[in-house]
């Protein structure tokens, strides 16, 4: 009798059986390929980021108020005049609302600023006497700060604030643009990449953007009230406990919430320094607890009400993307790595579903469906 696979390799043991082999090697040269794309990728964002990071910017406000302009334009409205003043109105109500929390934060500033010195040198003195690590003081640290950042002399601090600010008020004023480009234009841009796609794939491309547009407006509106809701949950456990600054640390909390993980945690954990500093290792305990009963309501009950299943990635993931996005484009990198890493999941579980439909759709005609689907896939 013949041997099934007549074309063993042997690796000086028993034989290996080369189509697994041939498959593990495709396997291998697939991931080094996509790999490649993904430096690739980043080299390029890297690169155009002043380009990159506005338009990625306008997505969000854009996902977020789609919905009524839409109703606008169908109640007779012309597609500028609604694009005109959604943006016009979204920019003054932006300004307004970080002037007046501009104005808040101004004037405990300086306290804030104490208060963070003095629970950083109190911790410092603390595991400097009872664990041995000497930890450099306050100024010391904020000077390597400073040298590190290249803010190290006058001229450096003013060629990097105006380099900065200049690019702040490019990137913003593209933003602008774009995002009434979007509002204006939504369907004209979208039927223009429909027509760049090729025909075949013409229908994946319309659901997956219809998927990616979802993603992106389901969380930037539900991770507005998730942070919206920590900040004014926190906020009134420090009012409740006597810890000053509460108007500071609420909006911080709220900034933070933006972050995913992340940026709950530095936020929480600078309410606990200032408690620490304010009211010693007890008050600083209880914001801790304040901080996890709000986190644990937040992971249990608001975000899967709120922000829902769709954008449900795991942790870990999360962690990776908000690094990668902080390494690539700065805080704005981070911010917009999380919605991109949803839309890239459904992205996936689209393309899942959609092999799984075309492996049914090539079975025999004496052949069950499940037979080729396989009980994982239903």
């Amino acid at each position: 009798m013949s041997d099934p696979d007549p074309s063993p390799v042997r690796l000086g043991g028993p034989a290996v059986r080369s189509e697994p082999l041939r498959r593990a090697g495709r396997v291998a040269w697939s991931l080094v390929g996509i790999a490649v794309l993904v430096v690739l990728l980043v080299l390029f964002l890297g690169l155009f980021r002043l380009v990159v990071i506005p338009l990625a910017i306008a997505l969000f406000p854009a996902a977020l108020i789609a919905p009524l302009s839409e109703r606008m334009k169908e109640r007779g409205w012309r597609p500028g005049a609604v694009a005109g003043l959604l943006v016009a109105a979204l920019v003054v109500g932006t300004l307004a609302l970080l002037s007046g929390l501009g104005y808040l934060v101004a004037t405990e500033l300086d306290d804030l600023g104490a208060s963070l010195e003095q629970a950083y040198d109190e911790i410092s003195t603390w595991v400097d006497d009872n664990v041995g690590v000497e930890i450099p003081p306050s100024d010391e640290l904020v000077d390597q700060v400073r040298e590190w950042s290249g803010f190290n002399g006058e001229d450096g601090r003013i060629g990097r604030f105006a380099t900065t600010a200049l690019e702040l008020l490019t990137g913003a004023l593209l933003a602008v643009v774009t995002l009434f480009f979007f509002l204006k234009d939504g369907e004209r841009i979208v039927g223009f990449l429909l027509d760049m796609s090729p025909a075949a794939y013409r229908d994946d491309v319309a659901e997956v953007g219809r998927r990616v547009w979802t993603t992106i407006g389901g969380y930037f509106r539900g991770q507005l009230v998730v942070a919206a809701a920590d900040a004014v949950l926190i906020g009134l456990g420090l009012l409740v406990l006597g810890v000053p600054l509460v108007v500071p640390l609420s909006i911080l909390i709220f900034i933070g919430g933006l972050f995913p993980i992340v940026g709950a945690f530095t936020a929480g954990a600078v309410a606990v320094l200032v408690a620490l500093a304010e009211g010693g290792a007890g008050l600083a305990l209880a914001v801790v607890a304040v901080n996890v009963v709000v986190q644990q309501a937040e992971g249990n009950l608001l975000e899967p009400l709120i922000v829902g299943r769709a954008t449900k990635v795991h942790p870990l993931a999360i962690l990776l993307a908000l690094t990668a996005g902080g390494v690539t484009l700065g805080v704005l990198g981070a911010f917009i790595a999380v919605p991109l890493l949803a839309s890239g999941v459904r992205v996936v579980g689209y393309l899942r579903e959609r092999a799984k439909v075309d492996r049914a759709e090539d079975v025999p005609p004496d052949v069950e469906p499940e037979d080729v689907l396989g009980e994982d896939d239903d």
